[in-house]
């Protein structure tokens, strides 16, 4: 018993494995991008003319008798054809169109059916079938337009040629996803001659545009130049402004020092000039009291040395003036060498520059007249110092001529001796004869010149007293006697 059910178990196992088996021989199951066409029965399919032989399924499963029906697949992938077609237009031109199609089979049992048909053991050969169908209407729809219908309206070539193959392709149980005309080829040239006119105008307007563009980057270019001229211009002239400011400050403080010292040798000369007043009322009380020749020495020296201050400053006011207008000169050339390149900063620099040099003259000039003012207070107190001194030497004289005279051929009588001496200074050698006697002589001879001096001088004085002046027109003056004229003493010399 036990046996018997072993086996039993046995032969259902073996006869499950076996359905199994036969199940998985006899079931399909078709791919999304495929279908079964099972043949070998008849099939009744929508759409479908009856004892069409073979039944189609997509897209699921299905039980097939093995050894009584075939199964076979048909591929419902995208096909795709490249299009290389000579035409010839309406107007006899030859062309070369190329392009492409894109192509599969439909997907309804009719076209599936069709194409099974014509292409189930052909598949490979589909495209090329395709490329021929194509390129036969291709070129009938070409050889009904021009050049230019095809350049300028491709998608009406595109579109006719679809409609064109639509129903043959139908036939085939295909369908165009996508038709693309890529290029079209001109061996003759005639597109690119039909486009020269069209490029040259392209090329003239450009190059007219170009033009433009330059002409106006030009104008653009030069006005910015403008500009930067006119800025850096502007600049200048603010920078010529400022230097000038500058200029005139620096001229105002340089022009400080000089109007400080001429202020101080103002004070100082009208200070000097006091001084030199009371120094003169001084001497003229001093020359009441004494009117001898100490008093002239002293009127002489204040005179002396008055007009070697008068020359010294004379010399200074030159060589300041000359400074000044070296100055001025150097300041002028430097101007005007600016000028040339700032015409504007040379007039706002020669404006200060010529203030600069009035306010220098007007300086200089203050200064000269306290300095005149001063030498003529100093001149004028000199004069009337010796205008007292002789009129105190005439009142002297008036009152005692001979104690006068007799003074002075005191005080000068060894230059009257000298002088009378004078005529013996060119001999070398003297011979006095009569001894004794003749060198008394000659003594008393040298004496009569000196009397003959004390005689002039009284005749002097007497013609003074008669004109009020000495015989040749001057004032008298007693700071010394004419010497008397040459004697000559007779001399005899050895041999």
């Amino acid at each position: 018993m036990p046996m018997v059910v072993g086996v039993v178990a046995g032969v259902a196992v073996a006869a499950v494995l076996a359905l199994i088996g036969l199940f998985k021989l006899m079931w399909r199951v078709a791919e999304p991008n495929e279908a079964l066409v099972i043949s070998g029965s008849k099939h009744k399919t929508e759409g479908l003319g009856e004892g069409m032989g073979f039944r189609i399924v997509t897209g699921r499963g299905t039980l097939v008798l093995p050894g009584v029906q075939a199964v076979r697949k048909l591929s419902l992938d995208l096909n795709e054809t490249e299009l290389h077609v000579d035409c010839v237009t309406h107007q006899g031109i030859p062309l070369k169109v190329r392009g492409v199609v894109i192509f599969k089979v439909g997907d309804d049992f009719v076209s599936i059916a069709n194409a099974s048909r014509r292409f189930l053991d052909q598949q490979k050969l589909m495209a090329e079938r395709v490329h021929n169908v194509f390129a036969g209407h291709l070129r009938s729809i070409v050889g009904g337009l021009t050049v230019e219908d095809m350049i300028r309206d491709r998608e009406k070539l595109t579109a006719q040629t679809r409609a064109a193959c639509g129903t043959e392709m139908e036939k085939l149980g295909l369908i165009v996803d996508s038709l693309q005309i890529h290029e079209i080829e001109d061996p003759t040239g005639y597109i690119q001659n039909l486009a020269a006119p069209h490029a040259a105008a392209v090329q003239r307007d450009a190059r007219i545009a170009q033009a433009e563009s330059n002409r106006l980057a030009t104008e653009a270019e030069q006005q910015s130049y403008a500009r930067m001229a006119e800025a850096t211009r502007d600049s200048e002239i603010l920078q010529a402004g400022y230097q000038a400011e500058r200029d005139k400050a620096g001229a105002k403080a340089r022009q400080a020092g000089p109007l400080a010292d001429a202020a101080a040798r103002q004070e100082v000369v009208v200070q000097e000039t006091r001084v030199a007043e009371l120094e003169a009322h001084r001497r003229e009380q001093q020359l009441q009291a004494d009117v001898r020749k100490p008093a002239d020495a002293k009127a002489y020296e204040k005179r002396t040395l008055a007009e070697a201050e008068r020359d010294a400053r004379i010399s200074a006011a030159e060589a300041k003036a000359k400074e000044t207008e070296l100055a001025a000169a150097a300041e002028a050339t430097q101007v005007k060498t600016a000028a040339g390149a700032e015409a504007e900063a040379t007039k706002t620099r020669g404006a200060a520059t010529a203030a600069a040099t009035r306010a220098t003259g007007e300086a200089e000039a203050a200064a000269a007249q306290a300095r005149g003012l001063a030498e003529a207070e100093a001149t004028k107190a000199q004069g009337l110092a010796e205008a007292e001194a002789i009129k105190a030497r005439a009142a002297a004289l008036a009152e005692n001529q001979e104690a006068v005279v007799a003074q002075q051929l005191a005080e000068n009588w060894p230059e009257i001796v000298k002088a009378g001496a004078s005529a013996f200074g060119s001999v070398d050698n003297m011979v006095v004869l009569n001894g004794a006697d003749g060198m008394a002589d000659m003594l008393a001879k040298a004496l009569t010149m000196g009397g003959t001096g004390l005689g002039l001088a009284r005749q002097l004085l007497a013609s003074m007293n008669q004109n009020g002046q000495t015989p040749n027109g001057t004032s008298p003056s007693l700071n010394g006697i004419a010497s008397p004229p040459s004697q000559k003493v007779p001399v005899e010399k050895e041999g």
